[in-house]
């Protein structure tokens, strides 16, 4: 095994390639900032591919009083449906009103204030449902006869990690996927040297960076402690969020949002077409976040909790597919994990002329203001970039994410005109690759003339174009990578289906490996 050294000086070493992580990276590369990221799994393939896929404002942060947290996750529903509107898409809520719940004028009060607290701009408002009549009741229980219906987002949570690293690689950063950092040691004449490990080869890989991002997520702790043996005043708190899906429930477009009687939201999702998505959980998780899956206790939580507004219910035997991820929140001290802040938090320590910034918390839908707050915290360490300013502050908001370069309302024809270039697709096929690819489904598609010029058929319209692009422009490493983080495609494939792409994996890597 040989390291492999370089004497090139980075502004920026960050460690973690999951949302924050990459979403700084983008934005400190485009203001002039040379910069390195590592990450020791797939990119975003821990926390970021983990999350309920909601770009949402948090209608139950209001309880807690985080108006300044509910207003910037507000503005950003439509700043990131505005430069990834592939990748995004609006989505209506309905929260039936029940007995016991807070009273009907109350609610209406809440979301008044949710409508008008962001500048709402392209998001249909609030209204008034009768569940009684019409599709969006049928199936709920014959008590529930009024709802209110509101606007938020969905996202595909890992494809925003790819983006915001693709974009950032296009703008000159380094990005290392499967690169592990085993240290970080203060340098005699400033900065850092930083020492990653290739986890594919087991060679190590050595820089200097002026200053260290710790965006680890849930090994933010860790990595501060052990790797920069730099103790933190901030902890993070680990809380797990368990989802499950299920066949569909119903028939419409319309999220759920039921509230138990312990306090706990949970959301039922129209999901990938033929299911439905139903979570989240909130607990305290004591242990490795590597580890972390669904337990059969917050598999049977879910199911009876969405049972008990569902005339049908849903039992254990219904679920598909479960995942887990934990949320590194921020230890505000809260005795509940549901009541703790998704605030964040940047402590930057700057002793030893090595300066580290270590982020705690966040959420999905604020990544981007988030790395905004890191950016003022760096050029007050930095001043400036080594080789001078680029863009300028604020920059990420306006500018597409790769694939976004159309109007959020022209989403289909983005569809018809992929058909009508690339004849053999069908208009559920097109549909998919524009949700995937935006205006770089084209960049996927080559010159194909018939279907057969994109190699074997997987399954699922899946491609070995496809999962080449994925390869060398998207990280993908496994087949998991793609199934179930690059895409869900996994839910529509057989076991031998699967099986198929983890060997057609296996031997791109090994020929890649052996012509490296």
């Amino acid at each position: 095994m040989s390291d492999r050294a370089s004497d090139h000086l980075y502004d920026l070493a960050i460690i973690g390639g999951g949302i924050n992580g990459c979403g700084i990276a983008r934005d400190a590369v485009g203001r002039g900032y040379s910069t390195y990221l590592c990450e020791q799994g797939d990119m975003g393939g821990a926390t970021s591919s983990s999350s309920t896929k909601l770009l949402h404002g948090g209608l139950r942060y209001l309880e807690h009083y985080e108006f300044r947290l509910v207003r910037e996750a507000l503005i950003e529903r439509e700043v990131l449906w505005n430069i990834a509107p592939h990748i995004v898409r609006p989505l209506r809520f309905v929260l039936p009103h029940s007995k016991g719940m807070r009273p009907a004028w109350l609610l209406r009060l809440g979301l008044f204030i949710y409508d008008h607290l962001g500048g709402r701009k392209l998001l249909p408002g609030t209204a008034r449902v009768n569940l009684k009549t019409g599709p969006i009741g049928a199936g709920l229980r014959a008590d529930l006869k009024l709802g209110f219906e509101y606007s938020d987002c969905w996202v595909e949570d890992n494809r925003l990690v790819i983006l915001n690293a693709m974009d950032a690689e296009e703008r000159g950063a380094t990005i290392r996927a499967r690169h592990r950092c085993t240290s970080a040691k203060p340098h005699p004449e400033g900065g850092w040297t930083v020492t990653t490990r290739d986890l594919d080869t087991g060679r190590d890989e050595v820089i200097r960076a002026r200053m260290v991002i710790n965006a680890a997520g849930p090994w933010a702790n860790d990595v501060a402690r052990t790797v920069a043996q730099r103790p933190p005043k901030g902890r993070v708190r680990q809380v797990q969020g368990s989802h499950i899906v299920v066949p569909k429930l119903y028939d419409h477009d319309r999220c759920f949002i039921f509230q138990n009687d312990d306090g706990r939201i949970v959301f039922t999702i129209p999901y990938e077409e033929k299911f439905t998505l139903i979570g989240t959980t909130d607990r305290d998780y004591p242990g490795d976040p590597a580890d972390v899956a669904a337990s059969p206790e917050e598999i049977s939580y879910l199911c009876k909790l969405v049972s008990g507004y569902f005339k049908r219910p849903v039992s254990v035997s219904d679920v598909v597919w479960a995942y887990s991820g934990v949320r590194p929140l921020y230890d505000d001290g809260s005795s509940d994990a549901q009541k703790a802040t998704r605030d964040y938090v940047l402590e930057v320590d700057t002793s030893e002329k090595a300066p580290i910034l270590s982020v705690f918390g966040g959420k999905i839908t604020t990544y981007r203001r988030l790395a905004e707050s890191a950016m003022e915290r760096i050029d007050s360490c930095l001043k400036a970039p080594q080789n001078g300013a680029k863009l300028a502050p604020g920059w990420t908001g306006t500018t597409s994410l790769p694939g976004g370069e159309f109007d959020p309302t022209a989403f289909e024809a983005e569809v018809r005109k992929l058909q009508s270039r690339y004849g053999f697709l069908s208009i559920n096929e097109a549909r998919r690759l524009v949700r995937f690819y935006g205006t770089r489904a084209p960049n996927m598609l080559g010159l194909a003339k018939k279907r057969s010029d994109l190699g074997a058929d997987f399954g699922a319209g899946l491609t070995a174009c496809e999962i080449d692009y994925m390869r060398h422009h998207e990280w993908a490493h496994t087949a998991q990578d793609i199934l179930f983080h690059r895409s869900k495609l996994g839910l529509r494939l057989s076991p031998s289906q699967i099986d198929a792409i983890a060997h057609y994996m296996e031997g791109a890597q090994t020929t890649t490996r052996q012509s490296a």
